[in-house]
């Protein structure tokens, strides 16, 4: 789970914005961060972004059995939590905490990267995650997946077949 962490959420939410920093001659490497409002905005940003990554991470490990890696993917479907009300709450999160970043350190290269990163985790999971989710877990994600948006909460929680069956 370390190397998953660190691999791909590090890599989006350290490397990438180190290198943007970097070569764009701002902080780390020379220019100032932002105000206190920025920090306040960031922060209110950050905290939920990063609770709701604890928690899907969390639920991936212990249901799915499994990771949110695509070389370790849970065995079984998760439907628990924030993924009754939205499909994608990890990346979700993440790419709050970018935006939370470009606050922080006023920085619109910052913002354009988590736009990027959104649009290039949408066409992924558009082309591949999704397909082969339908393949792995067949009627049970179809009908999760014509229920639930893949970036937008749902204000009522998903209610999977079987689930107010006791």
């Amino acid at each position: 789970m370390t190397k998953t962490v660190l691999i791909l959420p590090g890599t989006a939410l350290i490397y990438i914005p180190i290198l943007i920093q970097w070569f764009s001659n701002r902080w780390p490497f020379g220019a100032s961060v932002g105000n206190f409002l920025h920090w306040v905005v960031a922060t209110m940003l950050v905290v939920p972004a990063f609770v709701l990554a604890a928690k899907s991470m969390k639920l991936f490990v212990l249901e799915g059995r499994g990771t949110p890696a695509p070389w370790g993917p849970p065995q079984r479907f998760v439907v628990s939590g924030p993924y009754r009300y939205v499909r994608n709450p990890m990346l979700s999160s993440v790419i709050l905490m970018i935006m939370a970043e470009a606050v922080a350190l006023s920085s619109p290269l910052l913002l354009l990267w988590a736009i990027v990163f959104f649009l290039l985790n949408t066409l992924y999971f558009k082309f591949i995650e999704e397909p082969g989710l339908e393949r792995r877990f067949g009627g049970d994600y179809l009908r999760y997946k014509a229920k639930v948006s893949r970036w937008v909460p749902m204000f009522w929680p998903y209610e999977p077949l079987g689930a107010n069956d006791s």
